[in-house]
């Protein structure tokens, strides 16, 4: 009796009993993400702080951060979101770089004077220009009719006087200025002067003009007060 042969498998039919698939190509696990949160909002941040929040499109922030809208509502919601996400990092740098300054040991006028000047390095960066202060320049004018950023904006000065009027109260009980001056007050001036010249870095007044602004601020709130206790 003749054995009938079996037909050949063919070469793109199904696989033999046993033996292992075929490996392709791993499987990809949904679409990677093209960005990193940090940096997209760091250039929203920068978008925000020179152009404001209504001269600021969608369109804007989906070019400077090289995202699609989709995107950008995924990671940050919509633009106000984006736009309080952008001044709470505004504000958190901000801190980081004045904390020290602040906590440090050194007479109230260098502290000042470290102060102003790394509050001014602040203003007056930006590839296209000063950008001033986001509180001042941009915060502010949308604080009128929302309150949440409202709130953002008095809890920012709020802290910027306390920590002033700290400094100032430190300096009495060493002696550096009379048991007359009042840091509330000293600490509102010293607020006011960080404010002026926020507004004048915008507006592009040069740095020595804006350092002379400082000194003669320094001198009425420390300098006369220390004349004066015979210091």
């Amino acid at each position: 009796m003749v054995q009938k042969s079996k037909p050949p498998i063919a070469a793109n039919g199904p696989e033999r009993r046993g033996e292992p698939k075929p490996r392709g190509e791993p499987k990809r696990r949904g679409r990677p993400r093209a960005y990193e949160p940090d940096v997209a909002l760091g250039k929203a941040l920068d978008l925000f702080r020179r152009q404001g929040f209504a001269a600021t499109s969608l369109d804007d922030l989906s070019e400077a951060t090289g995202m699609n809208r989709p995107s950008l509502y995924g990671a940050f919601g919509d633009k106000r979101e984006l736009y309080i996400k952008s001044y709470q990092r505004y504000r958190e740098e901000a801190r980081a770089s004045m904390t020290a300054i602040f906590r440090e040991e050194m007479p109230v006028r260098q502290r000042l004077e470290r102060i102003y000047a790394s509050a001014l390095n602040i203003y007056l960066s930006g590839e296209t220009g000063p950008r001033g202060c986001f509180t001042v320049v941009t915060a502010a004018s949308e604080a009128v009719g929302d309150p949440e950023i409202r709130a953002m904006v008095i809890e920012g000065l709020s802290e910027l006087d306390k920590a002033f009027a700290s400094c100032f109260r430190r300096a009495r009980e060493k002696g550096e200025l009379p048991e007359s001056a009042d840091p509330a007050v000293l600490a509102q001036i010293a607020s006011a002067t960080v404010h002026s010249i926020a507004i004048r870095s915008r507006a592009r007044v040069p740095r020595k003009e804006l350092e002379a602004i400082v000194k003669g601020a320094i001198d009425v709130m420390v300098g006369s007060s220390a004349r004066s206790s015979g210091a």
